[in-house]
Parts: structure tokens; C-alpha cells; sequence
């Protein structure tokens, strides 16, 4: 009697083909091409982004990153992932002028195209100031232990320099001669202790230790509330292990002083770097 031979052989080839499709050799030859250019994209977060989390700023960028043409690279395995690396982001429901992640090309770009080319593939409230090859000698930016003119730190840096970040930090309802007193105070501490609750459980967290440098405008009255009185802290802060936040340096000031801010403090990130640079011991 024949022998259904020809069926068995039929479904075997019929299922070794669709690893082809559905496996990780379909991602394969674009993980492999060779990485050839770094990118350092400083970037902001403003208005309602400002309370995007860090993975939502990171989906956006992905989707950015597609949307604009960009030959990324990937990395290697099962599931390959785009080349974007970030340095310490933001916390949640605070606004930054000095965003910093770098991408990873398989073909070199013209830094001003991938500026202008990704900055209109984002959502509103995400925006791209600059885009420096960081491996360029020279290159079309200020140098890399520059600060703008508006007073951020150059993206020619690696993340290995962001020691520091300087922030602004509005306080509605705190009039400025209060505030001066409370920093007077806290600067004047050894040691600032606070507790945060985090995923991992309550922290204890020395807020005194990480502020370098801090400072009150006085007389200032802010847009964001009206014409309620207003103090503006300024102040470097030291990136620490674990983490330091403004939100944590306002705990202590209500604590140690008593200061109480009538709605939310609106906290600005204004530029990362080195210490010495952000806080001009390097000039």
C-alpha cells in the first residue's frame, strides 16, 4: 500500500519557514548593522508633560524615533530594542529644561536635521533644544564644559558629568522674607533628615547633605499664580544614592521652619552638570 510519505514531509517544511517570519531572524539584520554614530539629545519637558512618567517619555521618544526616519540601532537577542539611553530623568509632575539621552545610529545624520526632524515627531510639551555628535571634534555646539546663554549646561557631556542639577522652585502663598529666614536655617544645619515613601518602603534621606548652594528671589510674583505672592528658590543639588528631590528640601524646610507653601511648589529643572561648573568653582 503507498505510504503517505509526502504529507509528513509537507508540514515539516511548511513549519520550518515560519521562524523566518516570526522569530528574532526577522529582527535580525537590523540588530546587526553596526552602530556609527551617538547622538546627545537635550530635551524639555513643559506644560502637562511635566506629569509624564519617565516610561511615557520614553515610549514617546521610540515613537518619535520611527516617525521621524531615523536609523536607529538595536540591540541584540530575542527581542531587540532601540539604542536610546536616558540619564537620570525628572521625577514626575516636575518640568525640566535639561533632559539628556543619547541615540544610538546606524548611519551618520546631520545633527540640525535629527534636531528638527524629531523635535516635530513628538507630542506637545516635549521638546528638542539640541542634538550634539558627541563624538565630533569640535563640532556645531558650544563646548563641552560650556553653559548656554540662557544659562543651561551644554549637551556635550556624558552621564558620567551630570554630578548635579540646578533647579527653581515656586512656593505660592510664601512671602519672600519667610523664605530667606527658613534658608538661613537649613543652611545652617548639619543634617536635614526626612523620610519619602518610595515602592521599596519608607526612605530616610539626609536632604541637607545633597544642597550645595540655595537662594530666595524675593519680590517676585509668578504667572502660574496669579497675583498671589510668591517666593523662588534656586538651589544646586548634588545627585545622590538615593536620590535627593526638591520635593525632599521642601519637606525639610516645612519641618525645620515651618514653611508651608499655600498649593503645590511648581519645580523647574534648569540645567545638569558638573558640580564645579554649575556652581562656578571651575571659572
Amino acid at each position: 500500500m503507498p505510504q503517505p510519505a509526502s504529507t509528513g514531509p509537507a508540514n515539516t517544511g511548511s513549519a520550518s519557514t515560519q521562524p523566518a517570519v516570526t522569530g528574532p531572524a526577522n529582527a535580525g539584520p537590523a540588530a546587526a548593522r553596526p552602530a556609527v554614530q551617538h547622538l546627545v539629545v537635550r530635551y524639555a519637558k513643559r506644560g502637562k508633560m511635566r506629569f509624564a512618567s519617565h516610561r511615557d517619555v520614553a515610549r514617546a521618544f521610540e515613537r518619535g524615533v520611527r516617525r521621524a526616519g531615523l536609523p536607529i540601532a538595536y540591540s541584540a537577542g530575542f527581542t531587540p530594542h532601540p539604542k536610546i539611553s536616558y540619564a537620570g530623568g525628572a521625577p514626575t509632575g516636575v518640568a525640566s529644561e535639561a533632559e539628556y539621552l543619547t541615540l544610538t545610529l546606524t548611519a551618520r545624520q546631520d545633527e540640525t536635521q535629527v534636531c528638527q526632524r524629531l523635535d516635530a515627531a513628538l507630542p506637545d510639551g516635549i521638546d528638542v533644544i539640541d542634538v550634539i555628535d558627541e563624538e565630533a571634534p569640535g563640532g556645531s555646539g558650544p563646548p563641552r564644559s560650556g553653559v548656554s546663554p540662557g544659562g543651561s549646561v551644554s549637551p556635550r557631556i556624558s552621564p558620567a558629568t551630570l554630578e548635579a542639577s540646578r533647579w527653581r522652585v515656586v512656593l505660592p502663598g510664601v512671602e519672600p522674607t519667610a523664605a530667606q529666614r527658613a534658608v538661613a536655617g537649613f543652611l545652617a544645619l548639619r543634617e536635614a533628615p526626612v523620610e519619602r515613601l518610595t515602592d521599596k518602603g519608607v526612605r530616610r534621606l539626609d536632604a541637607r547633605a545633597a544642597v550645595i548652594e540655595m537662594s530666595v528671589d524675593g519680590g517676585q510674583r509668578a504667572a502660574v499664580t496669579g497675583d498671589e505672592d510668591c517666593a523662588i528658590l534656586r538651589m544646586v543639588v548634588l545627585h545622590t544614592a538615593p536620590a535627593v528631590r526638591p520635593e525632599d528640601i521642601v519637606t525639610a524646610l516645612r519641618e525645620q521652619a515651618g514653611l508651608v507653601p499655600s498649593s503645590p511648589p511648581m519645580t523647574t529643572r534648569l540645567a545638569q552638570g558638573s558640580r564645579a561648573l554649575l556652581t562656578g568653582e571651575g571659572s
